[in-house]
């Protein structure tokens, strides 16, 4: 991997998710440059317009251009948010087959260009799609990373602080596995201010039944709100933004992301949402959290659902 100069950034996708991404990316002052692509160019250059007339408000100045898969060269980052978008009822898996064919031909642009920094992956179904990414690419596999459970993650958060009425940075809890139906809550390692939800639920039988729809209410989230107004973006925009704070800055922090397996959970050749070390070079290495019987038979259940639908394609 060669070192890349500057924190320059090219998006593929401009997209709900993309613009919401790339909303982030300038009001938190992470990259010098922003080079976005999309298909719609007329839609593009309106948005590049847009952005770039809100930069002299935001902390530092980030050039926001209208790109070309030539600026993947010199980039440290390509970040895609492109492919078919989840319709209403539609499960993420659904998407697959399209976009497994739209990941294939961007990556190959991308790595023609002599491209040599990291992938961040957001397109649906993320897992299976980074996967993708990873094989198309030939990088070594801690350079491709997927957006995985940090929404998910977040959205659970936010809600356990809702429920105990803390801020939602007081709440350490992962969702883990698929990034959709199969995903899983990590009870057995979360805490409330510092306090052990497992010590909670030994005080308070109750509050299993609380959680549970909780939960239920993260993993649907998606479902309602592309049911409203037809997509998710700015929750998903922020995380990405987070993830790519933590590779630009070289924070070596835990980031709940989609990550390739090797032996972590029993499972291998496999990307899946678990909490893994993020820096300058991509995944340092993943996180293998410590969880229950039960949590590990939900966990192996999601891992098996990606890999049906993993050994189709490759």
């Amino acid at each position: 991997m060669k070192e890349t100069v500057g924190n320059k950034i090219v998006l593929i996708g401009a997209g709900d998710v993309g613009v919401a991404y790339a909303y982030a990316l300038i009001n938190q002052g992470m990259a010098d440059h922003l080079a976005i692509i999309d298909i719609d160019e007329k839609k593009l250059e309106s948005n590049v317009k847009d952005l770039n007339h809100g930069v002299v408000w935001a902390d530092s100045r980030t050039r926001v251009t209208k790109g070309t898969y030539a600026d993947c060269e010199d980039a440290a980052m390509v970040v895609i948010c492109a492919g078919a978008a989840q319709k209403p009822g539609e499960t993420r898996l659904q998407l697959v087959d399209k976009n497994v064919k739209i990941m294939k031909s961007i990556v190959g642009d991308v790595m023609d260009s002599g491209f040599d920094g990291i992938f961040l992956v957001a397109s649906n179904p993320v897992d299976i799609l980074t996967y993708a990414v990873w094989k198309f690419s030939g990088l070594e596999w801690n350079r491709v990373i997927g957006s995985g459970t940090v929404l998910d993650s977040a959205r659970f958060r936010y809600m356990l602080g809702e429920l105990y009425e803390v801020a939602p940075s007081s709440v350490h809890a992962y969702i883990i596995g698929e990034h959709g139906d199969t995903e899983l809550p990590v009870l057995s390692s979360a805490t409330i201010a510092g306090v052990s939800l497992s010590r909670m639920l030994d005080k308070d039988p109750e509050l299993e039944g609380r959680l549970e729809k909780i939960f239920e209410d993260t993993r649907d989230a998606a479902y309602h709100i592309i049911d409203a107004k037809g997509s998710t973006s700015y929750g998903i925009g922020m995380g990405l933004a987070r993830i790519t704070r933590a590779i630009l800055q070289n924070q070596d922090v835990a980031v709940p992301v989609s990550a390739l397996l090797h032996g972590e959970y029993g499972e291998e050749d496999i990307y899946i949402g678990t909490p893994a070390v993020v820096n300058r070079r991509g995944i340092r290495r993943v996180v293998e959290l410590e969880i229950t019987d039960h949590e590990m038979e939900r966990f192996k259940h999601s891992a098996n659902t990606l890999r049906e639908i993993q050994k189709q394609f490759f």
